[in-house]
């Protein structure tokens, strides 16, 4: 034996150890005892030895290192197959995409290069995907098939999850039809395309032809199922998923209960996702905690929200920042300034203030707790602001009514280079409309496509919003007729609304008429519709839509209002009369409308028919609004702002009063309804009674 034989053979041994040893530093990205390994290697002479130098280059990969990893395999005197996959692979993981798709092109092209197999094929199709490059996965596509190689089943599943991934879902579907041979991983790539591409029907329609097959169920497939299931908001399928997924095995897969507490919160079944919650035990993870306070919270039920977060504190889970996007808007609901401030010292105290996404959140909460002075404070902080970061400003100054400097800010958001994006302009449009800024909301809607957006519907509402309520009530009807998509139910709202405001019976009429052909879930716009016909005394017609309404099993949604006081929320309703303090409420509520009738206050009565005037006056004087002032009045300390939320629009009638009331009682009243703020100071709203 020569003694270079000899040296080779002597060296095996040795080299098997050392990449046996490369292997375990990879598996557990170990960089510096891979540096060690790398030095005892180049001290034997044995660093550019093939088998040594793809092992060195794994594992540099590995690690994050490509740069090193790239010098080990440059070294190498020859390269052999595995060495370029290592390369490529390597590239690939390390997100590189345009270098693995470089050196797929260089080991075909050098001296005596190497043809790529199915492994560097598997390998570079992830990176083409990555990169969105729909050209390269033709190519390599290409290739499988003059190579023969698409005939592998992992080769295929690579080639339609690119395609996938680049958007070409048809041409992914030619590749999963045509497959001789599919694996539960061809199956899950094949529905996960189609939910990630927003085909969330063909994504449900072969997630149950596989099941129908009987091939293995995994949680990739669930995963994918339930996405589909939020997107299209079913219900019936999200259940017929959970079931499955409880069959096969997958309840105790944390992922998958938490992707069920996401699926049933966006179906609006909040109870659900509670079940699934509790379901999970001590498998809980923060996600958990997280997607079911974020839950709650979507579905209105903002004080389980505040209690699930206070519970996960108590179970000493920590909080994130996504956490507190998930709870603060809960505290934005329910408007208690107290809360707000405690959230907000809270989110210092755990150094998550400065994050962009908590911030934006507390901008948006001090808004809607009234307290849009401090949510600026806090916006001229921010390091960076993002576009939600504005959107959040100017839409806190438009729900107060400061519709100018809503517009001003927009102009300086415009002046720092920050692009405005379709929630921006919307928000502008609705400062706009509550400040009867006529002019600007044309211009801004006209300059949607300046950045590239094309109106959607509500911002085609809120166009007529904003012409309706300033008057212009032939303007928006025209302005309707000639949109270029059909109008949907919201453009027509809008519409009524209008009508009302300006006692315009006949295209009141033919709005409701459009309404009630897209069936409209709720019984608003009927009532809406018959309070117009009230106000002009066709009382006919008022019993005619009241009729239908009890035809359809459409209601009228009843009035609410709440107010916060020590941690305590008391809900209201007109007329209500369960209320520990019912006696007393009443009591000052009388009170308070013999002083407001001193200072010239006169019941507006138009709306209310078919009854005596005493008891029309009776029953405004019980509206849900001022049942909780009074509450608020009885309560509080004298000189104390009060401050209630209330679901509907403040009527004109508990507007004018609760003026006067501000008056008699020298109390700030700040009033929340559906559309926007109220400030009642000194006989007079922040509104200039425009809303």
């Amino acid at each position: 034996m020569s003694s270079s034989a000899a040296a080779n053979a002597a060296a095996r041994p040795v080299l098997r150890t050392f990449t046996a040893l490369l292997k375990l530093c990879a598996a557990r990205a170990d960089l510096a005892t891979g540096r060690a390994v790398h030095a005892q290697l180049t001290a034997r002479g044995l660093a550019s030895e093939s088998l040594a130098a793809t092992a060195l280059a794994n594992m540099y990969f590995k690690c994050r290192r490509p740069v090193d990893a790239r010098r080990v395999f440059d070294r190498m005197p020859a390269r052999d197959r595995v060495a370029w996959n290592a390369l490529v692979a390597g590239y690939a993981r390390n997100g590189l995409p345009a270098l693995a798709m470089e050196a797929v092109v260089r080991m075909q092209g050098e001296e005596g290069g190497e043809q790529p197999d199915s492994i560097t094929l598997v390998s570079v199709l992830p990176a083409c995907a990555d990169a969105r490059v729909l050209g390269a996965c033709r190519e390599v596509h290409a290739f499988a098939l003059r190579a023969g190689l698409d005939e592998l089943v992992n080769v295929s599943t690579a080639v339609l999850d690119a395609y996938c991934k680049c958007g070409a879902v048809e041409a992914a579907r030619a590749v999963f039809d045509w497959m001789p041979v599919r694996n539960s991983v061809s199956w899950n790539a094949m529905i996960d395309g189609y939910a990630e591409n927003g085909n969330a029907s063909e994504a449900l329609a072969l997630f149950w032809r596989m099941v129908q097959e009987g091939v293995d169920v995994t949680d990739a497939a669930v995963l994918a199922a339930l996405q589909a299931c939020r997107e299209l908001g079913c219900l019936d399928e999200a259940r017929r998923v959970h079931e499955l997924l409880v069959r096969v095995g997958l309840k105790s897969n944390v992922s998958v209960m938490n992707a069920l507490i996401t699926t049933y919160s966006k179906c609006k079944r909040a109870d659900l996702a509670a079940h699934a919650f509790n379901e999970l035990g001590i498998k809980k993870t923060r996600i958990s905690w997280n997607a079911m306070i974020l839950g709650f919270t979507q579905n209105g039920c903002s004080e389980d929200a505040e209690r699930l977060f206070a519970r996960m504190q108590l179970e000493n889970v920590k909080p994130d920042s996504f956490t507190l996007v998930s709870v603060i808007p809960a505290v934005a609901d329910i408007s208690d300034p107290l809360q707000a401030r405690w959230i907000h010292g809270y989110s210092i105290r755990h150094q998550l203030d400065q994050d962009i996404y908590v911030l934006t959140a507390l901008i948006d909460m001090y808004s809607k707790c009234g307290r849009v002075t401090i949510a600026r404070k806090l916006f001229d902080s921010a390091r960076d602001r993002h576009v939600i970061t504005w959107n959040a400003m100017i839409h806190g100054y438009g729900s107060h009514g400061f519709g100018q400097v809503a517009v001003e800010l927009f102009e300086e958001m415009k002046g720092t280079g920050s692009l405005p994006n379709e929630t921006t302009f919307l928000s502008v449009l609705a400062a706009c409309s509550h400040a009867g800024l006529v002019d600007e909301g044309r211009k801004y809607f006209a300059s949607m496509k300046d950045y590239g957006l094309e109106p959607g519907m509500e911002h085609y509402g809120t166009l007529v919003d904003l012409l309706g309520r300033a008057g212009k009530v032939d303007e928006a009807w025209s302005f309707i007729q000639n949109m270029p998509i059909e109008p949907g139910i919201s453009v027509y709202g809008a519409m009524l609304g209008a009508c009302k405001l300006h006692k315009n019976v006949e295209l009141a009429e033919e709005s409701a008429q459009k309404i009630f052909e897209l069936g409209p879930e709720e019984g608003v716009y009927h009532v809406l519709l018959a309070n117009i016909y009230a106000n002009a005394s066709m009382w006919k017609d008022v019993a005619r839509v009241r009729t239908a309404m009890e035809k359809k099993g459409l209601q009228k949604t009843p009035g609410w209002s709440i107010i916060q006081l020590k941690n305590e929320v008391h809900t209201f309703y007109s007329g209500s009369t369960n209320h520990q303090h019912t006696k007393e409420i009443y009591a000052r509520l009388a009170k308070l409308i013999e002083e407001i009738k001193a200072v010239g206050y006169v019941p507006d009565t138009d709306s209310i028919h078919d009854v005596e005037d005493d008891v029309k006056a009776q029953l405004l004087n019980t509206h849900s609004e001022r049942l909780a002032i009074a509450y608020g009045l009885i309560r509080t300390a004298p000189g104390t702002t009060i401050q209630i939320k209330k679901n509907l629009r403040v009527c004109n009638d508990c507007h004018n009063a609760t003026k006067l009331i501000s008056l008699v009682t020298g109390r700030e009243i700040v009033m929340r309804d559906i559309q926007r703020f109220h400030h009642f100071k000194d006989g007079k709203c922040s509104c200039g009674d425009y809303w």
